[in-house]
C-alpha cells in the first residue's frame, strides 16, 4: 500500500530514513554526552509535588546528577545539588532525611540555610581572610512546577518544559487536586531511548499487547491514531478509538470511579489523551485517573520506569476501592513492552545490527531520533 493513498494530513513518513546508530544504544561515550547535553539541559519530571513532604529533604536523580529536593515547613520546595561546596560530601545519605532550616553535612557539620541555601555555619573549621562565605553556599537546582509534577533543570538558563502535544493539554483534567494512589516501579535491561522508542510506535501492538489491541482496536491495525489509517479524512466517518461500550484503560474499559466533572465533550470522546515529556516522561490521562511514567536512565542498557497512578480524592475514598486493581491493566502493557524492550536491545547488540530502517508508521521515532541529534548537536 503506498503512501499515495493516505491523505495528506496523515502523519506517517513520506520515506524509510534511517536511525540512529548502533553506538547510541550501548556506547558509553554516547550515554555520557546524552547526560552531559540532554539531561544536564532538559527538564526532568522526579515525581508530584505531595512526594516532598514539609519537613523533609529527598534525594532524585536528574541524569547521573545526585540531587535534594527540600520542603520547607511552609511547604516551598527548593533543590540543591547533593553536594557540599567544602570537600564535595554528600548532604543527604538516605533517600529521604529530616530537615529544619539548615541543612548540615554529614561529614565536616558545615550548615546552609535550607530555604536558600547560604552558608550559616563552618562549624569546627575557622577560615582565613580570604574565604569568601558567599560564594560557598549550596549549589542550586533550577525547580519548576507543573500540573502537581515537580520538574528539575541543571543548566542555568533552560528554555520550557518540552512536550509533544504543548503544555496546555490537560488543562481540562484537575491535575493539581489528583492524589496517587499507586506506584510501580521495575528496572529493563534497555537503553533508555529503546524504551521510549517502542512507546512511540504501535507496529509492535498487534503482536505484543492483546488485551490492549482489544481494548483499542486501533491500535490492533499497528497504528497510533485515526489519521493513520488509510480510509481517513478530515471530514469522513468517525473512526473510534476504543471498542464498543469501553470509555476507559481498565479490565472492563469502565471508569473506576466518578468522570473529572471539567472534561470536554472532545475529551470524553476520546477517552483518553497522550502528554509525551522529553527525555523523562510521559502523562495518560484517562477521563477517571491519569497515570504518569518517569524513564530513569541507570545506564548504557539498563533503564528504571516508575508508574503511578492519580486519583481525585473521592475516587479513592469510594468503599473498597483497591487503586492495585485498577493499575492491573496498564501493568500488563508495561511489562509486555519492558519485555518487548529487552528483546529488542539484545539484537541490537549484534555486530550485523548498524542502524535501524524506519517505516512510514513510526513518524513518531524520527522526530525523536531527529530532536535527540539537535539536542546533542550531532549530524546524521
Amino acid at each position: 500500500m503506498g503512501q499515495h493513498e493516505y491523505h495528506a494530513l496523515s502523519p506517517r513518513l513520506l520515506t524509510c530514513p534511517e536511525g540512529l546508530p548502533r553506538a547510541a544504544y550501548m556506547d558509553r561515550g554516547w550515554y555520557d554526552r546524552e547526560m552531559a547535553t540532554i539531561f544536564a539541559r532538559q527538564w526532568v519530571m522526579v515525581g508530584r509535588a505531595a512526594e516532598f513532604p514539609a519537613g523533609k529533604m529527598r534525594r532524585a536523580l536528574v541524569g547521573e546528577a545526585q540531587v535534594i529536593v527540600v520542603c520547607d515547613s511552609d511547604g516551598q520546595l527548593a533543590a540543591w545539588h547533593n553536594s557540599c561546596p567544602h570537600r564535595g560530601s554528600e548532604l543527604c545519605r538516605k533517600d529521604e532525611e529530616e530537615v529544619g532550616k539548615l541543612i548540615r553535612c554529614p561529614y565536616h557539620a558545615f550548615a546552609f540555610a535550607a530555604a536558600d541555601g547560604r552558608l550559616v555555619s563552618t562549624a569546627h573549621a575557622v577560615p582565613s581572610d580570604d574565604f569568601d562565605r558567599s560564594a560557598h553556599g549550596l549549589r542550586p537546582v533550577l525547580l519548576r512546577l507543573w500540573n502537581g509534577f515537580v520538574f528539575l533543570n541543571l543548566s542555568a538558563d533552560p528554555g520550557d518544559i518540552w512536550s509533544d502535544v504543548g503544555l496546555h493539554t490537560l488543562d481540562t483534567w484537575p491535575m493539581d487536586s489528583l492524589v496517587t494512589g499507586h506506584v510501580w516501579e521495575t528496572d529493563i535491561a534497555c537503553n533508555w531511548k529503546t524504551f521510549w522508542e517502542n512507546y512511540s510506535e504501535c507496529l509492535h501492538c498487534p503482536g505484543i499487547h492483546p488485551e490492549l489491541c482489544d481494548l483499542v482496536p486501533l491500535y490492533g491495525r499497528g497504528i497510533m491514531s485515526p489519521p493513520e489509517a488509510p480510509e481517513w479524512t478530515p471530514d469522513g466517518p468517525e473512526i473510534p478509538l476504543m471498542k464498543a461500550g469501553a470509555t476507559t484503560w481498565t479490565a472492563d474499559g469502565q471508569p473506576c470511579g466518578p468522570i473529572f466533572p471539567t472534561l470536554t465533550p472532545a475529551d470524553l470522546k476520546a477517552g483518553y489523551g497522550f502528554a509525551s515529556l522529553w527525555p523523562s516522561g510521559y502523562v495518560v490521562a484517562h477521563i477517571d485517573y491519569v497515570r504518569s511514567v518517569r524513564v530513569v536512565p541507570l545506564g548504557p542498557e539498563r533503564t528504571r520506569l516508575i508508574a503511578e497512578w492519580h486519583f481525585a480524592p473521592e475516587t479513592l475514598a469510594q468503599p473498597g476501592f483497591d487503586a492495585a486493581e485498577v493499575a492491573a491493566f496498564a501493568k500488563i502493557v508495561m511489562v509486555q513492552d519492558g519485555e518487548a524492550s529487552e528483546m529488542n536491545q539484545r539484537g541490537m547488540r549484534s555486530p550485523a545490527f548498524k542502524a535501524a530502517r524506519l517505516m512510514p508508521e513510526e513518524y513518531d521515532i524520527h522526530r525523536f531520533h531527529q530532536w535527540i541529534r539537535a539536542e546533542m548537536e550531532v549530524t546524521p
